[in-house]
Order: structure tokens, then sequence, then C-alpha cells
């Protein structure tokens, strides 16, 4: 770990303080998220550097109420007959 300066709104102060390791955890999270979400950046590098296992960060943004699938329910659907047509042209 490393101290980096940044400035910050003064009323975030309270908050840009964690007072134990899992409010740390968060913090950096909360960080890395926009990164993983435009793509810059994915689930199992943030974990990486989160270090924790992928499976663990996607259910700690779950907690949150950040989803790890962003689709809507039709583009699901549509993956999901694109697998199933892939799966009958194989067999």
């Amino acid at each position: 770990m490393i101290n980096v300066q940044i400035e910050i709104p003064e009323a975030l102060l309270p908050f840009a303080n964690p007072k134990d390791e899992r409010e740390q955890l968060l913090r950096n999270a909360m960080i890395i998220f926009p990164f993983i979400q435009d793509e810059t950046i994915s689930y199992g590098r943030a974990a990486e550097i989160l270090n924790l296992k992928k499976i663990d960060l996607i259910k700690l943004y779950g907690n949150l109420g950040l989803p790890y699938f962003n689709q809507t329910k039709e583009e699901l659907e549509e993956d999901l007959q694109n697998v199933k047509s892939v799966m009958e042209q194989t067999v």
C-alpha cells in the first residue's frame, strides 16, 4: 500500500479515512468500480488489485446493490438464445 494525497470536499473527510480494513476495502472497491463499468479494467484485475477472489468482489458489489450483469432482460434472453443456437450446432 502507498499513501496518496488527493483533494476532496471537506464534507467528505469523515468518509475518506476508513476506521478498519473492511471500510478500507469498501472505499477502494468503490474507487475502482467506475473503471470496471467503463471496461477500462476487468472484474478479475480489480479483484487482484484489491487482493480478493473475483467471486468475492462480485459478491461485495452485489451486497452494495451493484449488479455484475448490467444487461436488460431482453439482452440476456437474446444471449441465452445465441448460446442455445451455438450448442445445437455443435452437438
